[in-house]
């Protein structure tokens, strides 16, 4: 998708079909974990469960990803903790051999060693993804409920950038982190990642508990995100409308124009420049967001092999065990039914947006238990971005 024609990519697609094959699948190779994450989804627990994967099964799980066809899709070992794992470094090589680009996403604990990490760097891992949810051991750990954390996690981000794997480094925005977010920002850029991801949480597992930000503030959040992208690489998870704000922040550009925002994002960007964030060397290139979301290029499986369109939203569409992943992916009603913005109700049914956003179908899940109703956490008011001819250009 471009700002114009030979312009600029303001939203990212895929060169394959997203209707036949994912971007990314993530594996919830166990919930064993030994921290208490205030928002886990997993509700992770001590101990593995019997009932997980066993290596044979996730050797037929990673062939079916890999029967998708090349370019194959980016595939995520998580968890829990996938070092609670003893076959780990055998499953990384299984996936390499197969062609597999594989990800690892383990917490930030004791097995967090440089002898573990460069195991699976060995084993054909190509990147790492770390959650950072505070600038101070103190801000972090609690929310992590395991004191330590913090300096495991940065000691974990320096090894694994010494040894060559990308990272990738993971942010919850909580309305107990709003105030943080500069700081972290300030973080990353000291420290250096491939990519740093705004996840807007999600009422569901433990997150279900936690305090969240309002749909302003979100707003807020978003478009300091979208500042950030002119110093280091941002994202977010389960927050699509940040591919909305890129494109109205591409168009507000195009006619020397500003957005209209709240006290957060002054407060966010004041502290950033306190900070000197803005200052130096910046990306050459901003990163344009991914146009991919839960069951349209995103697919997840359990732990037991159950497949979801997001590790967020907890309603299967099959099991791994019994069918295919490419039959679920491409023909259950659950993916086919959210690969359609038309579908959509509510402000997201009615929004101009919703090709290349469409909402949190997670976030809509939680808080009302339908997927296709708007996501309650977006304050955009369908209709009312001033530049619609300029839009009707970018959105197909």
């Amino acid at each position: 998708m471009s700002g114009h024609k030979g312009g600029p990519t303001l939203v990212r697609r895929p060169r394959h079909a997203l209707a036949e094959r994912p971007f990314i699948v993530i594996w919830e190779a166990t919930r064993a974990c030994p921290l208490a994450c205030l928002h886990c989804r997993a509700e992770a627990q001590p101990e593995r469960d019997a009932g997980e994967l066993d290596g044979m099964d996730a050797r037929h799980l990673m062939d079916q990803i890999a029967a998708f066809g090349r370019p194959s899709p980016l595939f995520v070992i998580t968890g829990g903790d996938p070092f609670q794992r003893p076959d780990l470094n055998d499953l990384v090589a299984y996936g390499s051999s197969l062609g597999l680009r594989v990800a690892v996403s383990p917490s930030g604990t004791p097995t967090l060693t440089r002898a573990n990490l460069t195991a699976v760097r060995d084993a054909g891992a190509v990147a790492l993804s770390l959650s950072l949810d505070g600038s101070t051991a103190e801000r972090h750990d609690a929310f992590r409920g395991v004191d330590g954390v913090f300096d495991w996690t940065l000691d974990g981000w320096r090894t694994a950038r010494a040894l060559g794997l990308k990272v990738q480094i993971n942010t919850t925005v909580t309305r107990a982190a709003l105030p943080d977010l500069a700081d972290i920002a300030a973080l990353v850029k000291r420290e250096g990642a491939m990519l740093w991801s705004g996840f807007v949480l999600v009422p569901t597992g433990r997150g279900a508990d936690l305090d969240a930000p309002t749909p302003h503030e979100i707003e807020d959040v978003l478009h300091f995100l979208y500042d950030c992208g002119s110093v280091i690489a941002t994202k977010t998870t389960e927050g699509h409308h940040f591919r909305r704000v890129a494109l109205q922040r591409a168009i507000l550009t195009r006619h020397c124009q500003t957005p209209q925002l709240g006290p957060l994002y002054r407060q966010l960007a004041d502290r950033a420049h306190e900070l000197g964030f803005f200052e130096g060397e910046g990306r050459a290139v901003r990163r344009p967001p991914m146009d991919v979301s839960s069951g349209r290029g995103f697919v997840f499986v359990s732990h037991t092999g159950e497949v979801h369109p997001s590790g967020f939203l907890p309603v299967t569409a099959g099991n791994v065990k019994h069918h295919p992943l490419a039959e679920i992916y491409r023909g259950s009603a659950l993916f086919t039914t959210l690969r359609d913005p038309a579908l959509l109700r509510g402000a997201c049914g009615r929004c101009e947006f919703n090709s290349v956003c469409g909402g949190s179908r997670s976030r809509a899940y939680g808080v009302t238990g339908d997927v296709l109703a708007a996501d309650p956490w977006c304050a955009y008011e369908p209709g009312s971005f001033p530049h619609q001819d300029d839009l009707r250009e970018l959105v197909p």
